[in-house]
């Protein structure tokens, strides 16, 4: 197999390898995307061209970082508790089922996204914010540490599903904090909304269909 040689794990011909490494980049894009404080927040300071690069870039760290963790040390705990592994299946076909019919319920409803402009704040401060946004919502916990952990422990290559993930995470932060003043009159749309909620819960009913399907 052809190895490429600043990442000797990966290979351009390993099927197994990027079947993992799509599986996490959806995976995680169909979780990031749902309307949340941390999205809202990284949002409103890309209208307001505060920090919001740095602002992105603390996110994405610890989505990488959570994952990480998810999927690796999991792995290894999971390995002698097979009771916990079909503990932790079940808690994540519960709660993608959940994300994936609050999903289509917001898009019946047509609910558009909102975001409220704020005095001016400095980094350091934002970076306080943009941490207790992240790490005291316990969604965070549930979607990279539970659901894709749960999910990338049992992929063939752990080590491109977190790859993956972490790409979907960095594409999604940076595009929102670069483009949201850009793209702003469109999101405030209720049908922009309702077609990007409904590609969210088919993307979590699927993923919960697999996990459903996985053989523990």
């Amino acid at each position: 197999m052809e190895r490429l040689p600043w990442l000797p794990y990966f290979s351009l011909q390993d099927t197994e390898m990027w079947q993992s490494y799509l599986t996490g980049l959806v995976t995680m894009g169909g979780l990031i995307i749902a309307i949340g404080a941390q999205n809202t927040f990284i949002l409103a300071q890309g209208l307001r061209r505060e920090h919001h690069l740095p602002v992105a870039a603390l996110c994405l760290f610890f989505d990488i970082s959570l994952v990480t963790i998810g999927v690796f040390g999991l792995a290894t705990l999971l390995a002698g508790n097979a009771w916990l592994m079909v503990l932790l299946k079940w808690a994540g076909i519960t709660f993608l089922l959940y994300y994936s019919v609050c999903a289509y319920i917001r898009a019946l409803k047509s609910q558009a996204l909102y975001s409220a402009a704020a005095a001016p704040r400095s980094l350091g401060k934002t970076l306080g914010i943009t941490l207790a946004v992240t790490l005291l919502n316990p969604h965070v916990y549930l979607d990279t540490v539970l659901v894709l952990g749960s999910l990338g422990n049992q992929q063939a290559a752990p080590l491109a599903f977190t790859v993956g993930a972490g790409c979907a995470s960095a594409l999604w932060f940076f595009s929102l904090a670069i483009g949201s003043a850009r793209l702003a009159p469109y999101l405030t749309q209720p049908r922009v909304w309702r077609m990007i909620d409904i590609a969210i819960g088919t993307v979590m009913l699927l993923t919960a269909v697999q996990l459903i399907l996985y053989k523990t």
